[in-house]
């Protein structure tokens, strides 16, 4: 019985990373069946954040993929080794009779974040305050634009603060959040019982707290609240997506005690940093793809990590559609750049030709060991077109240019896509030299 289990087990989630790639995870391989019996399905895992992403995020698709496997509906149970079921958090201190059903994403940890140039400094802090709440950095205010990671560090703390003291007092929720259990209190006249719950916090952390902006009566609510929390040396965490100053219509006294502590910028990704983000997002989800992919996303989606996580679930869904290989074809035709049979018109030599030409040097020079600048960087330029224009291979086109290998190639790519991005005059190089060479 015990290897029918096993096998039904496999087979669904085999069902699940091909049809939910979205939702796979690598930790789903650590999971173990419990038991099947009267169409209950127990699965027994070790981590109580794996246990409330199954429950509240994988039901659905798991009892699909059930059925599927099986023929027969199959309800799913969720036991955390310890024996207990997904226990449910106070989430909303407006009233006792509204409870939410709240966890932690289990991505969302300091062993998953990235940490680059753009978000050294916020990353450093969450530690702290994790460590240290209410003696580090308080207030601690970090901002940034949309999917940069701020939600991402705020439940990071979060769970590293629990795993510290599994007794702490924590309230995590949106501003929006906090607004409307505010307007629920006054309306079901329960305002008592709302700031008792929420100023005897050890920690509160609020998620896009620019949601005050315009509302006063909130504004001047949370003010009690921060200073109550404040003068208790509670830790309070706040996320916008701007400064405190330019937050619109946020009275000054907020603006004055959000900037009293430590004030956190998340900038964009660099490429670099963008390359790491992609791997690290593959590494969750058990995927393994090629380094030319890798720099194809981070190449392309330069805007935040939720567009490049969105771009590579759809790139291996694609690749589960069609054999689970992940190629470099794929990952193109995925990102709306040209088909194969348009990139195939474009030749390495023809590459190097316009390069010559433009840089006046000679192909021999290219292919040779000289590493002066008047010759690597027109080197170096040749590999980058190479790299964007053609179906090539790294190592092939490594081959073109005296052997080289292909940590060589793609280093010149990176140089070359870091100049366009910081030299005006590179960038117009580089465009008139594509431009030519996709006419022709």
């Amino acid at each position: 019985m015990a290897d029918v289990l096993a096998d039904i087990w496999d087979k669904i989630l085999r069902y699940l990373q091909k049809n939910r790639p979205q939702l796979w995870r690598s930790w789903f391989e650590q999971i173990e069946p419990a038991s099947l019996e009267n169409g209950l399905l127990r699965i027994e895992v070790s981590e109580r954040s794996w246990q409330l992403y199954l429950k509240q995020k994988c039901n659905e698709a798991l009892n699909e993929a059930a059925q599927q496997i099986t023929g027969h509906f199959i309800t799913f149970e969720y036991i955390h080794s310890n024996g207990h079921q997904p226990e449910k958090r106070e989430f909303t201190p407006a009233a006792s009779e509204d409870i939410e059903l709240f966890y932690f994403s289990p991505d969302y940890t300091f062993g998953n974040f990235v940490v680059g140039p753009c978000n050294r400094l916020a990353h450093a802090a969450c530690i702290a305050v994790s460590e240290a709440p209410g003696q580090a950095y308080n207030p601690l205010f970090i901002h940034g634009s949309v999917g940069l990671g701020k939600t991402h560090l705020l439940q990071s703390t979060c769970q590293a603060m629990l795993k510290h003291n599994r007794d702490g007092h924590i309230t995590y929720m949106s501003c929006e959040t906090f607004v409307n259990h505010f307007i629920r209190a006054i309306e079901k006249g329960k305002l008592h019982d709302f700031r008792y719950k929420y100023r005897h916090l050890d920690m509160i952390v609020i998620d896009d707290v620019q949601f005050l902006s315009e509302r006063e009566r909130s504004q001047e609510e949370f003010f009690h609240t921060f200073n109550t929390l404040y003068q208790a040396r509670k830790q309070i965490i706040l996320s916008a997506d701007c400064s405190p100053a330019e937050i619109p219509k946020l009275e000054q006294r907020l603006v004055s005690r959000f900037n009293q502590g430590l004030v956190a910028r998340i900038d964009k990704p660099d490429y670099e940093t963008r390359m790491a983000i992609v791997h690290k997002k593959a590494q969750m989800r058990g995927i393994n793809p090629p380094e030319d992919v890798v720099s194809l996303i981070a190449r392309k989606i330069d805007t935040n990590t939720r567009e490049l996580e969105g771009t590579l679930t759809k790139i291996h869904g694609l690749a589960m559609l069609d054999g689970g290989k992940i190629t470099i074809e794929l990952a193109r035709s995925a990102l709306g750049e040209e088909s194969a049979i348009q990139r195939h018109h474009i030749t390495i030599s023809q590459i190097i030709d316009a390069v010559t030409e433009t840089f006046n040097v000679r192909m021999s020079d290219l292919q040779g060991k000289r590493r002066s600048r008047s010759i690597a960087f027109p080197r170096q330029v040749c590999m980058f077109l190479a790299r964007d224009l053609t179906n090539h291979s790294l190592e092939e086109i490594g081959g073109h240019f005296g052997g080289r290998d292909h940590s060589t190639v793609l280093h010149a790519y990176r140089t070359i896509d870091k100049l366009c991005d910081n030299d005006e005059n590179i960038r117009a190089t580089v465009n008139s030299l594509v431009a030519s060479l996709t006419q022709s």
